[in-house]
């Protein structure tokens, strides 16, 4: 394969819970990212960060409840999984790239993603986040902060935020400097959401979905492939049911048939795919989704489900 401009979009729940746990998992990553790098290729890699934000999240919930300290802002809690995910990683590739004789640097990119703050999504918040409540409790926390809180999955209540969509990212130029001579991990969680004011930028209580990030990211620096890695190899038609069919090489106007027809479920797959559709709005672009231990045989040998506008 000739050298490409990939976007690496890796799952938060791939990098596991605790930062001990992370520090194992990145070292596959790292594997990977290198012998991409030794293929030719240019890597941005972006992140999510669920299990992250929400460690974060519930540790400060916990604290400021017991009156220890302030309740942090949501956005200063995606920032600050930005900042110990990308550490973990950079300094993972760092350091097999130096292994390797590499001459490449590794940086991590503190991502403000720009959202309408108009957005439906802001009128139906539905993204649960932090600890769970009982029903007296969060009644009592909404009345005091003005947040909403809902039940979820029977388990108790939790406060809910907006999942609005990714309008631009406000680093892309530093972005686009930065990848002619290095590995850059950017726009990690679906990035810092924040919206446009009169003074200015702001961040604001919302989480972005980390693929609908991915792609955007992809297409504004005008990368070739968009690697979305996640849970298994392939994605299917029928999931996990007697007459399930793997996809592999499928042009974009058929997959666009079959999520119309609602082979993908909401929760998962769908967003994958919307994202990748997304991406191939332009000529000449590729998406692959494929699972992390299949990542490197899915970009040299075409394994995994490869998304073209059309599959010569």
């Amino acid at each position: 394969m000739s050298s490409k401009r990939l976007v690496v979009s890796l799952g938060g729940n791939a990098l596991g819970y605790e930062p001990s746990e992370q520090l194992e998992k990145v070292e596959q990553v790292a594997d990977i990212i290198i012998e991409l790098i030794k293929d030719g290729h240019e890597i941005i890699i972006s992140h999510g960060n669920g299990p992250q934000v929400g460690l974060v999240n519930n540790a400060f919930e916990y604290a400021s409840n017991n009156k220890q300290v302030p309740m942090m802002p949501f956005a200063e809690c995606g920032a600050m999984t930005q900042g110990y995910i990308g550490y973990h990683l950079q300094q993972s590739i760092a350091n097999k790239l130096k292994k390797h004789n590499i001459d490449k640097d590794c940086v991590t990119l503190v991502t403000q993603v720009l959202v309408d703050k108009d957005d439906e999504a802001f009128k139906n918040p539905s993204k649960p986040i932090g600890t769970f409540y009982d029903e007296e409790t969060a009644n009592r926390l909404a009345a005091e902060t003005g947040y909403t809180y809902i039940e979820d999955a029977g388990r108790g209540y939790r406060r809910v935020v907006a999942s609005p969509r990714p309008i631009d990212i406000i680093e892309k130029n530093v972005v686009k400097q930065l990848i002619k001579d290095n590995i850059v991990i950017c726009g990690g969680g679906g990035g810092i959401p924040v919206i446009k004011t009169d003074d200015g930028l702001k961040g604001i209580a919302a989480v972005i979905d980390k693929d609908r990030t991915s792609s955007l990211l992809a297409d504004l620096i005008d990368v070739d492939i968009l690697l979305i890695l996640t849970a298994v190899d392939n994605v299917y038609l029928n999931y996990k049911k007697d007459n399930e069919i793997k996809l592999e090489s499928v042009e974009y106007k058929q997959i666009l048939e079959y999520m119309n027809e609602g082979h993908f479920a909401k929760g998962s797959m769908y967003p994958k795919v919307e994202a990748c559709l997304s991406f191939l709005q332009k000529d000449n672009r590729e998406a692959v989704i494929t699972s992390l231990d299949n990542a490197l045989d899915a970009i040299r040998n075409n394994t995994g489900t490869h998304i073209k506008d059309i599959i010569v």
